[in-house]
């Protein structure tokens, strides 16, 4: 809770980023030393790592746990499967992980599956069984893979008749109708083309029962992002990096949010921390309680960021996107052992003491 109200972190990350686990050797090691480089570039004090060995193992989700709801003022979080079996042998954030989250932390978190469309009917079939074990609230994509023995980036796209609806199709039939796209943060020395957002409208024009999060909205293609926002209801922004930003990058963020208020309002932009790349608190703590627009921005954005909007952006644009009755989880959460863990101080950073291992 942060003074009083429910927070939800949109998206967070358990990576296993040891290098024991790259399949696509320096295409893999070159994500993880960026992530690391995320990491050290808008951290600071406490909450940074320095040491690289530290921070590029594999992290269990007890440990993201607990930077999450003992460490932090975030009060539920969204775990991302992440689909990047053609750079690392477990995908990143593993499925397995996500299972582990479901059996031990059923009320602190939501799933997103993740399947990568370029497997084509594998896709459908690995995604049906996800949706069986995990009952996600959304699915995760990356709109790029490494192909072949060359590892070649191969990218495709949204609006792909061929590629992207027939998953978007199954996702509907099952039950699934959130869906979020990695956009705007190339990972690595890649083309961009892939990450572009234009790609968006096709999609969200074909699919209007369905909704689409994109993420790491603002930190490139600030317009067409913006544009995406007010043409399709439909569309949505996920924060994560992005919200990172504010640390030790104020100006930069400050000028993202203000593109996307000023093209659709804030109904829409729903904060995600992308734990663990990033730990949540300094963010949301600088956000909540000491950020405001410059004032030539407020002109741009045409608000400026009252209390209401910034409990929309941590919690209730979410919370409807995702239908959460907010009254009832927070009832479930009362007494359970991170409430007990956190009443009245935060851990401190990267204090958790188990063992590291899930189970």
């Amino acid at each position: 809770m942060l003074d009083g109200h429910f927070v939800i972190d949109a998206v967070t990350h358990a990576y296993n980023l040891h290098p024991s686990n790259y399949r696509a050797g320096r295409y893999a090691e070159s994500l993880a030393q960026l992530i690391f480089g995320l990491h050290s570039t808008f951290s600071d004090g406490a909450y940074q790592i320095p040491e690289k060995e530290r921070f590029l193992k594999n992290w269990s989700v007890h440990e993201l746990a607990h930077m999450l709801f003992a460490e932090s003022c975030i009060d539920l979080a969204v775990y991302h499967v992440l689909p990047l079996q053609t750079l690392y042998h477990d995908g990143l954030c593993s499925y397995e992980k996500a299972r582990i989250i479901k059996r031990r932390y059923p009320d602190r978190f939501l799933l997103y599956a993740g399947v990568d469309p370029l497997r084509g009917t594998a896709a459908l079939e690995e995604l049906e069984q996800q949706v069986e074990a995990l009952q996600p609230s959304g699915l995760k994509l990356y709109p790029a893979a490494w192909l072949g023995e060359s590892f070649r980036h191969t990218g495709w796209r949204m609006d792909d008749a061929r590629i992207a609806f027939p998953l978007f199709e199954r996702a509907l039939k099952l039950g699934v109708k959130n869906i979020a796209v990695h956009k705007g943060l190339p990972m690595g020395a890649v083309p961009i083309e892939a990450y572009k957002v234009d790609d968006i409208g096709g999609a969200a024009d074909a699919f209007p029962g369905l909704n689409f999060e994109i993420v790491h909205g603002g930190m490139a293609f600030l317009d067409e992002t913006g544009m995406q926002l007010s043409l399709f209801p439909n569309v949505y922004v996920n924060l994560e990096v992005t919200g990172a930003l504010i640390v030790k990058r104020e100006r930069w963020f400050a000028e993202a949010l203000a593109a996307l208020l000023k093209w659709a309002g804030p109904s829409r932009i729903m904060w995600g921390s992308g734990a663990v790349f990033c730990h949540p608190q300094p963010a949301l703590h600088k956000f909540w309680h000491h950020f405001q627009l410059p004032e030539d921005l407020v002109s741009v954005a045409g608000m400026q960021l009252t209390p209401e909007i910034k409990r929309m952006i941590l919690c209730d644009n979410y919370a409807r996107y995702a239908g959460i009755d907010i009254q009832a989880h927070q009832a479930r959460l009362a007494n359970d052992s991170f409430s007990q863990l956190r009443a009245g101080k935060l851990a401190a950073p990267y204090s958790f003491q188990g063992d590291g291992h899930d189970d």
